[in-house]
């Protein structure tokens, strides 16, 4: 994963920080987001946080096909977010960075706090099965 350190400024606001908004920045960060908004990506992450895992591993603790749980693995890799090494005829795949973990605590924290609003909010329709 390619680190990129985004400079931000605070403002005289406590608490408010000024975020880039020169170029693509805003749509690669929406993409960033769009990579985690999968269910079935979020659990591969949340499991392959502590440990690597196989391909097949994945699949029996996520419970989809082989296929889907691949194409899962890939997005996931793809954005940067896992690394896969290959032994032989298996993949192990992890979490490609200690900052994923902290992002993904954060967010489930985030969630819980805001549980109540989350859910009764209409406009962003539930995830599909994927």
């Amino acid at each position: 994963m390619q680190t990129v350190t985004a400079q931000l400024s605070l403002t005289a606001h406590p608490g408010r920080v000024m975020l880039p908004a020169e170029g693509d920045a805003v749509a690669v960060v929406a993409k960033f987001f769009r990579a985690l908004g999968d269910p079935a990506r979020l659990r591969l992450l949340g499991f392959l946080l502590h440990d690597e895992h196989t391909v097949t591993e994945c699949v029996q603790h996520i419970g989809l096909a082989q296929s889907r749980v691949s194409t899962h693995l890939a997005c996931l890799a793809d954005c940067g977010y896992i690394q896969a090494r290959r032994v032989g005829k298996h993949t192990f795949y992890r979490v490609a960075e200690p900052r994923v973990a902290q992002l993904v605590a954060l967010a489930h924290i985030l969630a819980a706090d805001n549980r109540e609003a989350l859910c009764a909010c209409h406009r962003i329709p539930p995830a599909a099965a994927s």
